[in-house]
């Protein structure tokens, strides 16, 4: 009975491993519903448990990916996926300039880019609701946006000029043991631009998603948070194709426990 008794415990041990298992440089994020700076339709959003990349992906990443995928190298991407600024701070095809880091986050991607290579390693970029989630931690809880201090900090990170000499882990890593989510560059997610439109917008045929941060403070939930005003804003500015200086990625995979 005793034998029994431990054989059960083993198993169940062993399944909540194999269930709960952070991927390689990934941690787990237990979902939760969370009121986002935009509710869209509906003011509540359900965030399911999913994984993320503990640190953005480097240039010393990529480097490896445009390697194993020629089609992405500087000099052969399509245009219709990258504008005239993609891998601007690489040297040619596979070495970057004397000034870039390997261990700085890789910018000069586009959305097309980030989200080939987040494929390439089963993987995809995340949803803006997933980013913001993880977003609102600082280095002790979860959901910080009600501190003063919390939101000073990331507008004093967004004020800054960003370095080339700026390393991925810098940061103090955040509640839920993410690093860099503030503080080094923007980054891409999978639906950047479906936020900042209006009910009314939402029914014009000849929507320009370029111009979605017109009224964008009219359905704010919260109209101090302003870092958040600037990562929405951003976002709504952006075209797929776009790959500028300051934009960089972070991939998330579904949670075994939702496959």
């Amino acid at each position: 009975m005793k034998f029994q008794a431990i054989s059960i415990v083993f198993v169940l041990l062993v399944f909540q491993t194999v269930l709960f298992a952070q991927s390689d440089g990934m941690v787990f994020i237990e979902g939760s519903r969370y009121l986002p700076l935009y509710g869209r339709d509906s003011t509540v959003v359900e965030v399911k448990d999913f994984l993320m990349d503990q640190y953005p992906v480097t240039n010393a990443d990529y480097e490896k990916f445009v390697k194993d995928n020629p089609k992405w190298r500087k000099s052969k991407v399509i245009k219709l996926f990258a504008d005239d600024s993609y891998l601007n701070n690489w040297k040619n095809d596979l070495e970057l300039k004397h000034s870039e880091r390997a261990d700085s986050p890789v910018t000069f991607v586009s959305w097309f880019a980030a989200k080939a290579y987040c494929d390439c390693q089963d993987k995809r970029l995340p949803t803006v609701d997933e980013w913001e989630y993880v977003g609102m931690a600082d280095e002790t809880t979860k959901d910080a946006r009600s501190k003063k201090a919390y939101n000073e900090q990331i507008l004093a990170w967004y004020e800054a000029p960003r370095s080339n000499e700026n390393s991925i882990g810098q940061t103090p890593k955040n509640a839920y043991g993410v690093y860099d989510l503030h503080g080094l560059v923007w980054e891409w997610t999978q639906d950047f631009n479906s936020v900042m439109i209006t009910g009314e917008s939402r029914k014009d045929k000849d929507l320009d998603n370029n111009l979605f941060c017109g009224s964008a403070a009219v359905n704010a939930t919260d109209l101090m948070n302003y870092a958040a005003f600037m990562r929405y804003a951003v976002r709504g500015s952006l075209k797929a194709k776009y790959a500028m200086k300051n934009l960089g990625f972070r991939c998330v995979k579904d949670s075994a426990i939702d496959q």
